[in-house]
This record gives C-alpha cells, sequence and structure tokens, in this order.
C-alpha cells in the first residue's frame, strides 16, 4: 500500500494537474473568492475623512493596530467594510471551545458527531455576530472622539458603522466557509493569509527605502533577511517533525492459513496545534484595545493609557502575555483535536497495541505522555519562531510587519495547501487507476 502511494506521488506531473477538472474548480473558486475579500478591503465605509483617519492611523501603526491591520489585509488603515476582519469569529470560536471544554451539555454535544458539531458552529456564529456588535460600537465611538475623523457623528453613523462591520465580519465567515467547502484548503486561514500576503511586497519595499534613507544600516537589513531565511527553513522542518509510535497488530488466521501480524505507525506531529495559537494569543491581545487605540487618549482613564502603551510592540508586557498565550493555546488546542483516549480505543477495536503497552487505558495513558512531552517542544518552537523577530524588531527599529507571526501563519498556510492540493490529485490518479482496472477486467470478461 505504501509504495503505491509512493509510485503515485512520483507520477504526479502538470498533465495529471490539468486532468482533475473537480481540483481546478475548486482553485478558481478559492481564487475568486479571495478576490472578492480583497476587493472589501478597499470598500470605506460612509462618513470617514480619508486624510484625518490615515493621520491618525499613521500615529499608533506601530502598536498593537498595525498588528490588527495586518491580519485584516490593510483594511484598517482605509477603515474599510472589513476593517474588523475575521477576528471576531476567531475569538468566538476560542470561547465556544473553552466553554465546550467546561459545561457538559456542550461537551456532550461534541461528542453527537457531525450534528452535534453543527450545532457547536452556530452557537460560534451567534458569538461572532454579539462580538462584532460590540467590537463595531466601540470603534464607532472611538471614531468619533478622534478630531475630525467623522464628517457627521451622531446616532446615524453609528448605527450605519455597526451594521457595515458586522455585515462585513458576517460574510468574511461565509465566504470562509464557502471556501473549506468547495475551495482549497481552510478558508479562514486562507482570508488572513491573503490580507498579510498582499501587504508583503509594500512591506518590504519600505524595508528597502529605510536603507535608502539610511535609517538603516546595511547590515540590518542583511540580519533581517537571514533571520528570516531562518524562521522559514525551522518552519518548514517543526511542522513535518513527527513522533511516530509502533502500532502492532496480532497474527490472524483466515481458513486454513496463518497471516503474520502487520505493523504501522501513530504519526503524532509536533505542533498538532498548527498555526491556531498564534492567531488565537494576537486575537485576545487585539480585544480589548482595538477601541483604545482609535480613542483620543485624553479621554481614558491613565491606567488604560498605561495597558495600551504595555502592549506596544517590543513592550515587556506584550512579549510576557504573548508567549503566555502562545504555550496555553499550543496545549488546549492539542487537546481540543486529538484525544488519546479515542485513539487508544480504536486501536483496541481493530486489535492494535503497542508494544509493551496495555490497551486501552494504559495505552491511552502512553500517548498521552508522549504527546505532553512533544508538545511542550511545539509550544517552545512557536514562541521563540513569534518572539525572535520581535526583539529584533524592538532592538533595531525594523517595521513590524515583517514578524515571525506573519511568516508563520504565510508558511504554515502554503503548506497545509499544497498537501490538500496533492491529496486531491493523489486521489484524481487514484480514481482513474481504478476505472481502467475496470474496463480491462470487463474487455477480459467480454473476451
Amino acid at each position: 500500500m505504501a509504495s503505491a502511494a509512493e509510485q503515485l506521488a512520483a507520477n504526479l506531473n502538470f498533465s495529471a494537474f490539468a486532468k482533475a477538472g473537480d481540483l481546478k474548480k475548486r482553485i478558481w473558486f478559492t481564487l475568486g473568492a479571495l478576490l472578492v475579500y480583497r476587493l472589501g478591503t478597499y470598500i470605506p465605509m460612509p462618513g470617514i475623512n480619508p486624510d484625518a483617519l490615515a493621520q491618525a492611523f499613521q500615529q499608533q501603526s506601530s502598536g498593537i493596530l498595525g498588528l490588527f491591520n495586518m491580519f485584516a489585509g490593510g483594511a484598517v488603515g482605509r477603515m474599510a467594510i472589513f476593517a474588523l476582519g475575521i477576528m471576531p469569529y476567531i475569538s468566538a470560536s476560542i470561547i465556544i471551545q473553552l466553554m465546550t471544554s467546561v459545561i457538559p451539555a456542550l461537551e456532550t454535544l461534541k461528542k453527537e458527531g457531525e450534528q452535534g458539531r453543527k450545532v457547536i458552529n452556530q452557537y460560534t456564529r451567534y458569538g461572532t455576530v454579539l462580538l462584532a456588535l460590540v467590537q463595531a460600537y466601540g470603534i464607532a465611538v472611538g471614531l468619533e472622539s478622534s478630531t475630525n475623523i467623522v464628517s457627521d457623528p451622531g446616532t446615524f453613523f453609528r448605527i450605519s458603522t455597526v451594521l457595515t462591520l458586522t455585515g462585513g465580519t458576517m460574510f468574511l465567515m461565509w465566504l470562509g466557509e464557502q471556501i473549506t467547502a468547495r475551495g482549497i484548503g481552510n478558508g479562514i486561514s486562507l482570508i488572513i493569509f491573503a490580507g498579510i500576503v498582499a501587504n508583503l511586497p509594500s512591506a518590504i519595499a519600505n524595508l528597502l527605502e529605510l536603507g535608502r534613507t539610511g535609517a538603516l544600516s546595511a547590515a540590518v537589513i542583511l540580519l533581517v533577511i537571514i533571520v528570516a531565511i531562518a524562521c522559514i527553513g525551522g518552519i518548514v522542518f517543526f511542522e513535518r517533525a513527527q513522533r511516530r509510535l509502533l502500532i502492532q497488530y496480532p497474527k490472524r488466521q483466515v481458513g486454513n492459513r496463518m497471516f503474520q501480524g502487520d505493523t504501522s505507525h501513530l504519526p503524532l506531529k509536533l505542533n498538532t496545534a498548527g498555526v491556531i495559537p498564534p492567531i488565537f494569543a494576537s486575537s485576545l491581545l487585539l480585544l480589548p484595545v482595538t477601541v483604545a487605540n482609535f480613542a483620543n487618549t485624553s479621554d481614558l482613564p491613565n491606567w488604560v493609557g498605561a495597558v495600551v502603551a504595555s502592549l506596544g510592540h517590543g513592550q515587556p508586557l506584550y512579549m510576557l502575555l504573548y508567549a503566555a498565550m502562545i504555550g496555553f493555546f499550543a496545549f488546549f488546542y492539542t487537546a481540543v483535536v486529538f484525544n488519546p483516549k479515542d485513539t487508544a480505543d480504536n486501536l483496541k477495536k481493530h486489535g492494535g497495541f503497542i508494544p509493551g503497552i496495555r490497551p486501552g487505558d494504559r495505552t491511552a495513558d502512553y500517548i498521552d505522555y508522549v504527546l505532553t512531552r512533544i508538545t511542550v517542544i511545539g509550544a517552545i518552537y512557536l514562541i521563540v519562531i513569534c518572539l525572535l523577530p520581535e526583539f529584533l524588531i524592538s532592538a533595531a527599529g525594523v517595521p513590524f510587519y515583517l514578524g515571525g507571526t506573519s511568516l508563520l501563519i504565510v508558511v504554515s498556510v502554503t503548506m497545509d495547501t499544497v498537501a490538500q492540493v496533492q491529496g486531491h490529485l493523489l486521489a484524481h490518479q487514484y480514481e482513474g487507476l481504478v476505472k481502467k482496472a475496470k474496463l480491462r477486467g470487463g474487455k477480459r470478461g467480454a473476451r
């Protein structure tokens, strides 16, 4: 079976891609959906003075607001209809998943299979609407309190802003679900990916411009390039790293013949949570200061201003919270997506066992033991990748846009999408081989 899969993988080429009609439709649908998203980031909200907004945003773009703008694909800087981006949906997902681990009724729903997942997804959508309404109203109030950004402040502006921004978030949530179902890759991750990649050329151009004007030395720019290449190499290595547990199946007798027991491997990824922990951590860090960065600082209490300043890039509090949240969500999301008890039960049901480990609870404990320890390494890897460029940004004044979080998202989503494309091509070629085998069998039968 493995040799057949390897042979299929070796035969993947452009001719196979040209024959895979369903795959081409999925890719075109994904590209079309991402194009719609990018167009939406340029449609401005009504009642906004673009010059005053650009000036106010320039003063805050180096902090958390700049990170928010990166995840929103530049829509925040233009105050477009997609300015809230997909972050309310991610925040709602975090809250629902945390509640699933605490509330027994939701935990029961989760175990009910497809129907239970649909109900949980619906709760996530309701939570997205609620969070989007709160954040949109906060942004409307913050914009009104800023100088000359809103041309006609008042109740009508607040209502129109709340409806526009909430509607934009709900549309992006729907668009992400459509990409996942009818396109290639995870829709939500691809939307964030598209926003980052779209602004990457301008970020590189700004970095080179700083070098040309002398604001950054050539040595610093070279160091940034070396760190970026090292981060990309590290991401590829650790995302592909696995701990394989040997699984053995007993001998079985069919009729009068005795068949030797098979062996296989249970692959445990070093980073089971993928790119989710940095996104979740960033989302939670963005949530409390989304409005504060737009509001007039003189109207805010002193402690709020101090917190917002402490959450800027390169600040110790930001680094500490970001690292702690990444570590927490690395373990939390791994526990959500991988259940050692279910895996052990499935192995026991099919007669498989880990050599030297008793099937059942002992196997579940052993898998949990191994998974916990490799997750520690995975969490450390995520923290280093996400925070190492932050120290460079803080020390050398490099634009934060070239940080580790953006590199991690771009590289990880690219790897996942390419893997899905290869999976579709393998499935297409396998179906083609099965059809050819049936045609040959039919011709032989006719003879």
